[in-house]
């Protein structure tokens, strides 16, 4: 099946509530053009070089999101322009970003990163640290960002049982926190799920997906 045709079929089965970032990462530009000429205008990039490489060539009203793990250094690079950081997991990190947002006369949208997975090589926070980033006073002072959310990555298992306990242990504690509103917190998004394993994380809760592969095709 050509691009548009797995990103119309992928489109067609989600809930409403549901929005998919198509995922770009190593994609050439050719093939980020078709998905855009096929109406469809929010990627999420990895890397941040790469993020910027192509923002600058593609048209201007695409939504770009940041889903990979963010340094600190880098945050000024995207901050112009990024609509979306999924992968917040540092207090540190959140004040350079509100720092760069100021600097460019922006609040920008965050997501803190749960880790959930049983896997050493993901980034995030734990539940622990989230609850303590959450209560903080450091937080309360951030005027320029935004968090909108909560992003998780499961296990990369084929052990589907598995998959779903995490997604839920995610999703109960978002629920936790539903509630609450600050003038620079209010949880509107729960990021989870890949081309692997989508179905079960909106199954679960999911109200953002992340897909690349079940669109492009594998990468070699």
């Amino acid at each position: 099946m050509s691009i548009k045709e797995n990103l119309h079929r992928i489109k067609s089965l989600l809930p409403k509530e549901v929005t998919l970032i198509v995922v770009t990462k190593t994609q050439p530009i050719e093939k980020l053009q078709e998905v855009y000429n096929a109406g469809h205008k929010i990627f999420g990039e990895n890397k941040v070089q790469e993020l910027v490489d192509k923002y600058e060539v593609l048209p201007k009203d695409i939504q770009w999101h940041l889903i990979g793990h963010l340094q600190s250094n880098k945050v000024k690079y995207i901050a112009p322009f990024v609509s979306l950081i999924h992968s917040v997991d540092s207090l540190k990190l959140l004040q350079e970003i509100n720092k760069q947002a100021e600097k460019n006369n922006r609040i920008i949208n965050c997501l803190l990163q749960i880790y959930i997975a049983k896997e050493e090589t993901k980034f995030g926070l734990d539940f622990q640290e989230a609850e303590e980033l959450i209560a903080s006073t450091e937080l309360k002072v951030l005027k320029n960002i935004k968090i909108v959310g909560f992003m998780g990555m499961a296990t990369n298992t084929e052990n589907k049982t598995q998959i779903s306990s995490e997604f839920q242990l995610l999703q109960h504690f978002y629920e936790k926190y539903r509630q609450l509103e600050t003038f620079n917190l209010k949880l509107e998004i729960l990021s989870m799920g890949m081309s692997s394993d989508y179905g079960l994380a909106i199954e679960n809760g999911s109200t953002m997906i992340r897909v690349g592969s079940s669109i492009f095709g594998q990468r070699d």
